[in-house]
């Protein structure tokens, strides 16, 4: 790459910035699109401690409806650091914000219950499976909304058969 080729991108970059800031409300964020409705859905990066010695990393999906209290459902699955085990956790969720009139941001405080079927990793990913648990859990996360449409979500929670872990999610209403 020469410079002039790092110059035009450093102008695109510029223009870029330049535009998202000329369209910024009196409160200092993005002018919002018109109203979204009551689905939203988003990816996420999850960690679980389901044994004493290691972690458990993964990806989740959830798809949920509502905006001061939400129900909907959630898939993990998540990679034993020492490869002995893995997990699915397929979960039900009801999700309610903290905050009064702050509909879809802010604290939020998250209930889950489902089956976590479990896959040793000697047998790899079988079905059935060897054998699985009711999972049932407590989260506690802060959505921040970019705009009505986008938003990014970390967390904690406890709960069983896992001890306690994290995620960090990003998503979108519609």
């Amino acid at each position: 790459m020469n410079r002039e080729h790092i110059k035009i991108i450093a102008v695109v970059l510029f223009l870029f910035f330049c535009s998202s800031l000329s369209a910024q409300e009196d409160d200092g964020y993005f002018i919002p699109p018109p109203e979204k409705g009551e689905f939203w859905l988003s990816p996420s990066a999850e960690i679980a401690l389901y044994s004493k010695q290691t972690f458990s990393y993964g990806a989740g999906f959830t798809f949920a409806y509502g905006k001061k209290a939400s129900i909907g459902i959630k898939g993990v699955f998540l990679f034993d650091e020492q490869n002995e085990l893995n997990v699915l956790e397929l979960h039900f969720l009801f999700r309610f914000y903290l905050f009064k009139g702050a509909a879809n941001k802010g604290p939020f405080l998250q209930l889950t219950g489902g089956p976590a079927i479990f896959f040793p990793s000697e047998y790899g990913i079988a079905l059935p499976a060897e054998f699985g648990l009711f999972s049932a859990g407590l989260s506690f996360g802060w959505r921040f909304l970019f705009g009505k449409t986008f938003f990014l979500e970390p967390s904690i929670r406890g709960g069983y058969p896992f001890i306690f872990g994290g995620a960090v999610a990003a998503g979108f209403r519609f």
